[in-house]
């Protein structure tokens, strides 16, 4: 075998390991620690935060001396900072490796850097083995490291001519059941799912994940509400099976800020116009569905209210990614263009994000 085969037999392996790893706030990482001769002498993963990172856990196993010119394969960049942990680089660097291996770059301004430090110390640095898969392993991590908040998908469903309930409020059901049946897929693989006040008391929702006979899924998004309406203690979403959330601020950033350092990394927002509409206005919106249904209901409330635009120039622009037929209905996926959505917020500093 190859150095280079060993190498990226190795990387497979600790792209394995990462995923024994808690998925949160932290990056789930792997690593593998080959001998001079390409022979694996050690592996290791992060557990989570303020425990060893997927390097430290590795040369851990080895007793001193024992990486002296070893490879060290890693899916993700080594970290360059001290948070509750030392600087994966220059543990890397005491070990006396002389080549590390890694997947992908870390985007944290504040845990960067590994790279260029290892290089100082005169350590061989190869960079984007397997990168494909790293980042689809790390893809949610990412790109909340990147944005500095939580990825955020808005949905709401509509009739053809832009409703949300007809004039009486009544709004079950506009979709069809195929239309549901993929909501709940979707609300399966976030991390919390966000809905008003008003949401919560006009239609008691549960906010779980079921599948199509109408069992609870095996995994579960967070309910968050946000809202200063008081939600009664008989009300359905105290019996989600995990705890919700209360905001009453309607500073979403700081909402959004909160749920990132609860270890949130997507929100599926599906509150009702109010709560969309704000979302949109703050430009805090990566994805759109629209799950648009063949029905006209000619009043009612809209889909989507007041979102800031005054003229026709400030319009939220859209690049639809698809548009899908579910039953009778339509699902439009696409995403806010880059003038449409914030800026400026910055990922912390701190050990959390690695």
């Amino acid at each position: 075998m190859t150095t280079q085969d060993a190498e990226r037999a190795a990387m497979d392996r600790a792209l394995a390991l990462a995923l024994n790893g808690p998925r949160g706030l932290n990056p789930q990482v792997g690593a593998v620690i080959l001998s001079p001769t390409g022979d694996v002498i050690a592996e290791g993963w992060h557990r989570g935060a303020g425990t060893n990172h997927a390097e430290v856990d590795a040369l851990s196993q080895l007793p001193a001396g024992g990486a002296r010119g070893a490879t060290a394969v890693v899916t993700l960049e080594p970290c360059n900072h001290r948070g509750r942990t030392g600087p994966c680089s220059e543990a890397l660097i005491a070990a006396g490796v002389s080549r590390v291996v890694y997947a992908v770059e870390d985007p944290n301004p504040a845990a960067g850097g590994g790279a260029e430090r290892l290089a100082e110390a005169g350590v061989e640095v190869v960079a984007g083995v397997e990168r494909a898969e790293g980042e689809e392993l790390l893809a949610s991590w990412l790109e909340t490291t990147r944005l500095g908040r939580p990825r955020v998908t808005l949905k709401w469903a509509q009739s053809l001519d832009g409703r949300a309930a007809a004039a009486d409020g009544t709004s079950q059901w506009i979709t069809g059941p195929d239309a549901r049946a993929d909501v709940h897929r979707r609300r399966a693989v976030a991390d919390a799912i966000v809905v008003g006040t008003g949401t919560v008391l006009a239609d008691d929702p549960s906010l779980t994940a079921r599948d199509e006979s109408g069992a609870l899924r095996g995994t579960q998004p967070r309910p968050v509400v946000i809202g200063r309406s008081e939600i009664p203690g008989e009300a359905a979403i105290h019996r989600h099976p995990k705890a919700p959330l209360f905001y009453a601020d309607h500073d979403l950033g700081a909402v959004l800020a909160d749920l990132r350092e609860r270890g949130v990394q997507s929100v599926f927002v599906e509150g009702g116009p109010t709560l969309a509409s704000a979302f949109l206005r703050a430009g805090l919106v990566d994805e759109v569905l629209a799950y648009i249904a063949p029905v006209l209901l000619g009043a009612g409330r809209l889909a989507i209210t007041d979102i800031g635009v005054g003229t026709i120039g400030d319009a939220v622009r859209l690049d639809v990614a698809s548009i899908q037929s579910l039953g009778d209905d339509l699902l439009m996926i696409a995403t806010p263009r880059a003038e449409s959505k914030a800026t400026g917020y910055e990922a912390p500093g701190r050990e959390g994000v690695r």
